[in-house]
């Protein structure tokens, strides 16, 4: 396996080309054990993975000081190249609920300090609202993020789960490193407005969700029992014959894997991979694993090919909106400004 790196659009920094994200370490997708997922950080460190994605809201700040940790306790060299990106906005009470997103520019200032404490840097890399506040425009929030620029505590702006014109607005006023977003083989959305304005506008793509919160990893069963404190136990996708039906494009999938010597996880991220090149757009999937054993199975995507047949029968096993079910309740989606 060699990592190879990619610039996030015309504007960001160059980064590793898979990024990791850290979220389930902490939050949603029931418990993490912290020394494995430790190992995991300093493992996609040492193999050359430099994108660290977190949020300041995934368990109410635990998961930024884990990779403050991870980072700490990295050897120096490696620490140097990491890059972090951080979503900010979203509004939790103590019982763990959700209550909105707030965009407004001191809001931006005061998250940024807290989590600039919490990893323990001295500027982040990537700084995005996680979902747009309805009540504040863009232009407000994208601002403060380029006044904090401006000051040297962030470096790049960027974006998460926008629409096309929200994209264009916030790209008229600071250049826009990435958009943040969910993309893989049975989400795919994107592909009708919102990758081709990003394109216009030089903007990178970072994918979550690439293996749909292991949904297609080729691992999750139909009798797999999710803890109440996993997100999926609720997830429109995982549900009764929404999961039988998607289950079953998995082992569609996993026909054309096996016939290529690779796993279903390898073949469902270098799909996404292979979509950079296809829609001319930098797009660097952000992998959840949340083990060193996962992480090593998903680096393994970088070492396969997938041409024109392949990708022809990827589409014929799992075509375009194939997928039964949201990728998010419906309480969750009304909040998506890219489904608009």
């Amino acid at each position: 396996m060699t990592m190879r790196t990619r610039t996030l659009g015309t504007t960001g920094p160059q980064v590793s080309a898979l990024g990791l994200g850290c979220m389930g370490m902490s939050a949603l997708y029931g418990d993490a054990d912290r020394a494995e997922s430790l190992a995991t950080v300093h493992a996609a460190l040492d193999a050359g993975v430099t994108l660290l994605d977190t949020g300041d809201f995934y368990a109410m700040g635990h998961n930024e000081m884990l990779v403050g940790e991870a980072l700490r306790t990295a050897p120096a060299a490696l620490r140097e190249r990491a890059l972090t990106s951080v979503k900010f906005g979203a509004l939790r009470d103590p019982d763990g609920n959700w209550s909105g997103y707030d965009g407004r520019p001191a809001a931006v200032k005061n998250f940024a300090a807290y989590s600039l404490q919490r990893l323990g840097v001295d500027h982040i890399d990537v700084y995005r609202i996680a979902r747009l506040d309805p009540d504040v425009p863009i232009e407000e929030t994208v601002g403060a993020i380029a006044e904090l620029i401006e000051k040297g505590w962030v470096r790049h702006v960027g974006l998460s789960e926008v629409g096309a014109d929200t994209i264009r607005r916030a790209a008229a006023t600071a250049p826009i490193a990435d958009l943040q977003i969910e993309y893989s083989l049975i989400s795919r959305g994107i592909e009708r407005d919102i990758l081709p304005a990003t394109r216009e506008l030089g903007i990178g793509i970072t994918a979550y969700g690439v293996l749909s919160r292991g949904l297609i990893s080729g691992h999750f069963t139909r009798d797999r029992q999710l803890a109440a404190n996993d997100f999926r136990a609720f997830s429109p996708r995982f549900q009764g014959e929404n999961l039988r039906h998607n289950l079953n494009l998995v082992e569609a999938l996993r026909k054309i894997a096996e016939q290529k010597g690779v796993t279903v996880a390898q073949i469902a991220i270098a799909w996404v991979i292979s979509q950079g090149t296809r829609q001319d757009t930098a797009i660097v999937p952000l992998i959840g694993a949340r083990t060193r054993e996962r992480l090593s199975e998903s680096l393994g995507a970088l070492d396969v090919t997938l041409d024109d047949a392949d990708l022809a029968a990827v589409e014929e096993a799992v075509p375009a909106d194939a997928a039964a079910g949201d990728r998010y309740p419906t309480a969750q989606m009304a909040h998506l400004d890219s489904e608009h």
